[in-house]
């Protein structure tokens, strides 16, 4: 028996409205901001079900952010690690499958906990340097496909990858903005058909959000200009880990 998604109280509706919010923001600039995203949405619907409500929200955020950076993209960068992306996605797929919920939220808080590592970690070397070889795009891109499948939450991962290339500000979020498109839309038949987590209800549930996206996208805008880049990343960090933990009580 098909999940109504619709049948939420209150406060399980103003935090799909404060989800699709920040997504919105997430893909105009406001960076890390989605992450409190992925616990909030298992915790409401459980673990694999929320990817398959989340993934058509970033879907359709996606076009936001490549409709504005869509002539800056590094293709060079993107043929080295989507075949390898699509390697973890496969293994996820894989995972997904032989898991039970509890499990399944267990992964996403551990990747999310990963994710925050990655992020302190990132910005505490100012100056890294990674080889521009094979074998690295192969390593992102299989950790970031697997956490992108399991629980959408690639996004420093791949930051990671696109920062050891050096690339200008432009080019870094137009090159993310199509890496997204493409795995995401990608994935979304996979879980149409073989995890069976995106139905018509939880589709009429994500277009209801679509209001919400495009706010949160002029409101990053915005808040990009006035609030200080470290208050807000230590605030979306701590509500972020404190967000994975519960998923592990």
């Amino acid at each position: 028996m098909e999940q109504h998604f619709l049948d939420l109280n209150l406060i399980q509706w103003l935090l799909m409205a404060v989800c699709a919010l920040f997504i919105g923001m997430s893909k105009v600039g406001v960076p890390g901001v989605s992450m409190i995203v992925v616990p909030v949405l298992a915790i409401i619907f459980g673990g694999k079900q929320s990817t398959g409500v989340l993934l058509p929200i970033l879907m359709i955020a996606d076009l936001f952010g490549v409709l504005y950076y869509r002539r800056h993209a590094q293709w060079s960068y993107l043929w080295k690690i989507i075949p390898w992306a699509f390697v973890g996605i496969g293994l996820a797929l894989w995972v997904g499958e032989v898991v039970n919920d509890g499990q399944f939220k267990n992964i996403i808080a551990i990747l999310v906990f990963l994710c925050i590592g990655l992020m302190l970690w990132r910005d505490r070397r100012k100056e890294q340097f990674f080889p521009d070889q094979w074998w690295f795009a192969a390593a992102m891109g299989i950790l970031g496909g697997f956490a992108t499948m399991i629980g959408n939450v690639a996004g420093p991962i791949f930051a990671i990858y696109l920062l050891a290339m050096h690339l200008p500000k432009n080019s870094f979020i137009g090159t993310s903005a199509w890496f997204f498109l493409i795995v995401n839309y990608s994935k979304f038949p996979l879980h149409i058909f073989v995890w069976k987590t995106i139905s018509w209800s939880s589709l009429t549930l994500d277009l209801i959000t679509i209001p919400a996206i495009a706010l949160g996208a002029f409101l990053g805008i915005q808040l990009v200009k006035i609030l200080p880049e470290n208050v807000y990343r230590n605030a979306v960090i701590v509500i972020t880990a404190l967000s994975a933990f519960l998923l592990l009580v």
